[in-house]
């Protein structure tokens, strides 16, 4: 009663009936239908009870024709429905087809500066992004000789942040430069240092490391880890290290590799992996067999590894240590660089690479993604193209210190990049364009991208926008190169293999640091994987420090097996150690 009163308005009210006296009520009978006793004497439902049995075929055959009618009805309606779905569908896919830019490389305007930075030139730039009030790695940045540092505003930065010897961009300064990119732009992120890019471009840089303000430079000199010049006298010259694509048999005989390589591994750290890296990938624990040599000089984007904190992801963050306690991961600080060849690709970061000028292109920060995942695809795009102009990746020794703050990592950011990454790299290196300049290869692969899912088309007028702007601000693209791509991979030779064998560094498994043996023996169980994958082990440890090594086995071979079962004689239920009984009483 009360739901028929919120939902119905009220009615008006009804006349009385009229007050019939008994004798005025007749009964009304059928013309049609034979007079029966109980006409006179029963109430009025034995008539239709009596004439339904007696019309009972005619009931039936009534039915069956208005419900056949109905059937054929809501077919037909049905079947336009149908219709009008596919065809909403199809409207909707071709509303939704992204758009391919129609830009003209070669005809963009300048763009000139106008403000008080505009007569000021040099050719090193430091960009790093500042959310807070400079930081003591932001301070040791500035004291490098020969690089001029740019603080790269947002949202969260202070009005009033400023440090003498920096150049300082706000949220109102940056808009006032006429970029295109700027209304693409979050106005809380780091990837608007897209903004600083252009602003050193503009300024005469020729070489940009691109920074963070929580790192600090070892021993305050880029130039001693990297190759800040790649010609002239303060070359280094000599030749470089260079993987070699592993090659594996398949059941078909031919042989493929992985595209992507761990080079924390040839640094030292078997078991860390880099942010970027495929899950499905974590597992290859092996350095390289051998490595070739190339000359130096192309390697135009130059990846550091950095000390402490290395860039890891939020699962080996999460699953190396526990409570409070502090990453202090260090590598090999004597391993020899290594460069990635054509079809190899490696992750690369936004807090301590150094780009050259022929790679300038390849900075630029996606903005439909993950902010944790926009410097991850950054590098993966760049090393494709890198390919299509000669140059390489190559990655260097620690060249910075990096403090962990226990601050959290966001797996809800990186969710998309675990799960598209290894796609995303397979994809690349499939990769083919006819397009005749750089800059047209860029845009399609961008469009490509986005086609594939793997950002939207909102970064497809990004990259138009960032292309237009390099160009706007003095930027000269470089020339393609003519390469086969689908060549067979020459097969290097005996005679031919450099030699290196990379250290086995100690690293932590939930507060507990790796030995040698503990190193050596990941490598080995590693390979196991897929034949004891469905196996218990069950382990008795009887020495003294039970809770330490009870850690220590269920981190090395819980990655292998399907479930360790760990016993002793003094249990802790705490650390999983079970039973509390002498060796021999095991089996009883």
């Amino acid at each position: 009663m009360f739901v028929q009163d919120r939902s119905k308005p009220a009615a008006a009210p009804s006349p009385p009936p009229p007050n019939y006296s008994k004798s005025q009520i007749k009964p009304t009978r059928l013309p049609h239908l034979p007079k029966h006793k109980e006409d006179e004497e029963g109430p009025h439902n034995t008539l239709g009870l009596s004439w339904f049995s007696q019309n009972l075929s005619k009931v039936l055959v009534f039915s069956f024709a208005l419900a056949t009618a109905a059937i054929v009805f809501f077919l037909f309606r049905a079947s336009d429905a149908t219709a009008f779905c596919f065809q909403s569908a199809s409207l909707r896919e071709i509303e939704s087809k992204i758009t391919y830019p129609q830009v003209q490389f070669n005809s963009v305007p300048p763009i000139t500066d106008r403000t008080k930075y505009s007569t000021f030139r040099t050719e090193r730039w430091i960009v790093v992004s500042v959310s807070s009030p400079p930081t003591d790695g932001v301070r040791a940045l500035v004291r490098m000789k020969g690089w001029q540092v740019l603080a790269i505003g947002n949202a969260d930065t202070p009005t009033d942040w400023q440090l003498k010897g920096a150049i300082f961009l706000s949220l109102d300064d940056q808009a006032k430069l006429g970029f295109r990119i700027i209304d693409h732009l979050p106005y809380n992120s780091y990837v608007r240092k897209n903004v600083g890019y252009l602003f050193a471009i503009q300024h005469g840089a020729k070489k940009i490391y691109d920074a963070d303000d929580r790192v600090e430079v070892i021993g305050g000199d880029l130039g001693k880890h990297f190759d800040v010049e790649l010609d002239g006298e303060e070359a280094r010259r000599g030749t470089m290290l260079q993987y070699v694509h592993r090659e594996v048999q398949n059941k078909n005989n031919s042989h493929v590799g992985s595209p992507v390589v761990n080079p924390y591994i040839h640094f030292g750290q078997r078991s860390v992996w880099p942010r970027g890296l495929p899950l499905e990938n974590v597992g290859d624990l092996g350095h390289e067999e051998f490595y070739t040599e190339v000359n130096g000089g192309k390697q135009f984007i130059q990846q550091g590894i950095s000390n402490g904190l290395p860039d890891v992801d939020s699962v080996f963050y999460f699953t190396r240590k526990t409570g409070f306690e502090t990453f202090d991961i260090r590598f090999d600080d004597h391993a020899p660089r290594v460069a990635l060849p054509q079809g190899l690709m490696a992750p690369i970061n936004s807090f301590n690479t150094l780009f050259h000028g022929p790679a300038f292109w390849g900075l630029m920060l996606p903005v439909s993604v993950s902010s944790m995942a926009s410097d991850v695809i950054r590098g993966y795009l760049a090393q494709r193209i890198l390919w299509e102009m000669g140059g390489c990746l190559a990655v260097y020794p620690p060249t910075v210190h990096r403090v962990d703050q226990i601050q959290l990592y966001p797996f809800a950011e990186e969710k998309d990049l675990h799960v598209h990454v290894g796609r995303l790299i397979k994809f690349l290196v499939s990769w083919r364009s006819n397009m005749q300049t750089l800059f047209d290869k860029i845009l399609h692969l961008s469009y490509s991208m986005a086609e594939e899912g793997f950002w939207t088309e909102q970064d497809v007028k990004f990259t138009a926008a960032w292309l237009l702007d390099l160009l706007a601000v003095g930027y000269v693209q470089p020339r393609l190169m003519t390469l086969e791509l689908d060549r067979g991979r020459i097969v290097i030779g005996h005679g031919d293999p450099k030699e290196f064998v990379p250290l086995k560094l100690p690293s932590m498994h939930l507060g507990v640091e790796e030995g040698g043996a503990v190193n050596f023996e990941i490598g080995n169980l590693i390979q196991w994987r897929k034949n004891l994958g469905n196996v218990v082990l069950i382990m008795y440890c009887d020495g003294r420090n039970v809770n330490h090594t009870a850690l220590e086995w269920r981190m090395i071979y819980g990655r292998v097996f399907k479930r360790v079962v760990i016993l002793s004689e003094q249990a802790n239920p705490e650390r999983g150690i079970e039973f509390g009984g002498k060796y021999w009483e095991v089996y009883k």
